[in-house]
């Protein structure tokens, strides 16, 4: 049985901890609000603009054009979405496992080959894949440190230059789509090139529209924008996802470290009985001894 010294020791100690997850859920829960404000109003927005953009290039048959232009696929780039920090439980282990997975398995020969390339966005899929020795694009690691439209405005610019250019034959985006505090979807969508309207929703959705000053100029000005619109969607999810399992994580935390506190305390009381009683025979014993001599 551990002495008195070590029980109240651990006890300090946990109810140390349990102050901190407290306090990193009551900061996570600030940041969840301002997070789930923005992409619930983003979302709206992105989703009007995607579909725009698909009937405009369903409309138009842009099979050519150079973000809808298939390439036989020679080389890959993952963008990883993770976050800066840990303690939000399976959040980044489950972008990191997934984006894994592709590696080896979808683009096992690429990977192979040395033609897989992985863009992290955040610290922790940054330090992942650099420790494995992949092919990184490290330039945009640090996009959480005051996270903007601007700064995710550039990735975008890299990405489709990078695309237009032919260096990368397939962008793919890895993020967690937030649902709820407690639920984060795992996805992963194709950033570039463009997929085609499936026929079927093509024919619901399909629009006639007329063109001022032509279709073009319109297609040419609204590509570029709907492509950072879906990447800035993305980054937004993710960073909302964070924050919940941020939440959900240490009020779980908070929660184990009160059941331990009651059961550490249970044991101090056993403790301190058990000291008492044995001090209570000592004493008995010591005076029966008085008396016999």
């Amino acid at each position: 049985m551990p002495s008195l010294k070590e029980v109240k020791s651990r006890i300090t100690s946990v109810i140390s901890t349990q102050q901190i997850t407290k306090a990193m859920k009551m900061v996570a829960a600030a940041k969840l609000r301002k997070s789930q404000e923005r992409i619930t109003q983003m979302r709206p927005y992105a989703q009007k603009l995607t579909g725009l953009f698909q009937n405009l290039s369903a409309a138009g048959q842009d099979e050519q054009a150079w973000y809808s232009k298939q390439r036989s696929v020679e080389n890959v780039l993952l963008v990883v979405i993770s976050s800066d920090r840990g303690l939000c439980g399976s959040f980044n282990s489950t972008i990191i496992k997934a984006a894994s997975k592709l590696a080896s398995e979808k683009y096992s020969d690429q990977n192979a080959k040395g033609k897989l390339t992985v863009l992290p966005l955040g610290k922790k899929a940054f330090e992942y894949f650099s420790k494995r020795g992949y092919k990184m694009e490290n330039g945009f690691w640090n996009i959480f440190q005051g996270l903007s439209y601007d700064g995710v405005a550039q990735v975008g610019e890299f990405l489709m230059d990078e695309f237009k250019a032919g260096r990368y034959d397939k962008i793919e985006i890895v993020y967690n789509e937030f649902k709820n505090v407690a639920t984060q979807i795992l996805r992963t969508e194709q950033f570039l090139p463009v997929l085609p309207v499936a026929k079927e929703k093509s024919s619901q959705t399909e629009v006639d529209y007329i063109y001022m000053p032509n279709q073009e100029e319109i297609v040419t000005g609204l590509v570029p924008k709907a492509l950072k619109i879906q990447l800035y969607k993305a980054v937004l999810d993710s960073n909302a996802a964070e924050n919940g399992a941020r939440m959900t994580a240490m009020d779980k935390a908070t929660e184990n470290a009160g059941e331990l506190l009651k059961d550490l305390k249970l044991t101090y009381n056993r403790t301190r009985q058990a000291a008492i009683t044995k001090e209570i025979l000592e004493i008995v014993a010591g005076a029966e001894a008085l008396k016999s001599a």
